[in-house]
């Protein structure tokens, strides 16, 4: 059958399928590695994973949104809208405690990361009618992403997904691991089933769907619940999440478009134009990240003169959760497409 690729296959396969494949390879190989790493490197690891693959992949939806005239111009009220209600929840949130602020902005992030798979899923599938087997594709996308996120509320985890405790008002439900285990391994046995019964019967079968669904299963359960290590899990939530979005955006909105339709975008569609479009993407994460170190977190860096009080970060946190917050709640607007 012919394959519904985004761009082809050589390009889809380098950047969008297989980083959770090469990142869980590279830990199982090199365990001992990954913890010296984790032991003895840790600014590198985060600056590598996430100041120039995490919070980079948040700025490239500036090449699909603030970046386009026509496009700002056309939805206006959304992408200054946006933004505007970010803060303005921040600043709410915030005044009922750090760690409620921080739990609500989690649950928004595991939510947006769900969601992604969910559709990176549906654009391989977008050749296919609605039925039992795409409604089991949905299942097993969620079943592969809500599941180890339940694990890891009621069980103690070494990583967190911002600050410690995020979690744990969660906590109060009574035991339902094994209850969900089961249902986990049932959902994916079907899946399994349904996937060997319609290749039989049709002679069909989606590798690039498939193969997003399987690495959705890979990642989220060695990196949340079968390893219990920090590093591995961001190296499997960081990469196999921000590599592709950043490969999506750049295919869609600058390699496949028409060089007259760019206007004063189509210096990136140059072999100079991708360095250039990663060092924008990288620059606006450093210097958000260089933000956050001087003034609230100071874990890596910081400027004794510039240490503010605890009053100060009710307002300033809030205001630097803006760019994140912003590209969570417009990737729900942004990639809704028109049947074509």
């Amino acid at each position: 059958m012919k394959q519904p690729w985004i761009h082809n296959a050589k390009t889809d396969w380098r950047f969008i399928l297989s980083p959770p494949f090469l990142v869980l390879a590279i830990v199982i190989l090199f365990q001992n590695q990954i913890q010296n790493l984790e032991n003895h490197y840790s600014f590198y690891t985060w600056l590598i994973l996430i100041v120039f693959v995490d919070v980079a992949h948040v700025y490239s939806t500036l090449f699909k949104t603030y970046f386009i005239k026509e496009e700002f111009q056309k939805r206006k009220l959304l992408y200054l809208g946006i933004p505007a209600i970010s803060l303005i929840f921040g600043l709410i949130f915030y005044q009922f405690g750090s760690l409620f602020f921080w739990s609500v902005l989690a649950l928004v992030a595991v939510f947006h990361f769900v969601r992604q798979q969910y559709g990176f899923m549906r654009l391989y599938a977008r050749f296919e009618k609605k039925g039992f087997s795409k409604f089991w594709d949905g299942i097993a996308i969620y079943s592969a992403t809500i599941f180890p996120m339940l694990y890891w509320i009621k069980t103690p985890r070494a990583f967190n997904w911002f600050v410690e405790k995020e979690f744990n008002w969660l906590d109060s439900f009574p035991n339902y691991i094994p209850a969900i285990t089961i249902i986990y391994f049932i959902i994916l046995g079907i899946w399994i089933l349904k996937t060997i019964y319609f290749f039989i019967k049709d002679k069909t079968f989606n590798i690039p769907k498939n193969t997003i669904i399987i690495g959705t299963y890979l990642s989220w359960y060695f990196g949340i619940v079968y390893f219990n290590n920090d590093l591995i899990f961001t190296l499997l939530n960081v990469i196999s999440h921000g590599i592709p979005y950043i490969a999506l955006i750049y295919i869609r909105e600058i390699e496949q478009k028409e060089t007259a339709s760019l206007k004063q975008l189509s210096i990136f569609k140059t072999s100079f134009g991708i360095l250039l479009f990663i060092l924008i993407i990288i620059g606006f994460a450093f210097f958000e990240e260089l933000m956050w170190e001087v003034l609230v977190w100071r874990e890596h860096f910081s400027i004794q003169s510039l240490e503010l009080s605890i009053s100060w970060q009710q307002f300033l946190v809030p205001l630097l959760v803006v760019p994140q917050l912003t590209h969570y709640l417009l990737d729900g607007f942004i990639w809704k497409n028109q049947k074509k």
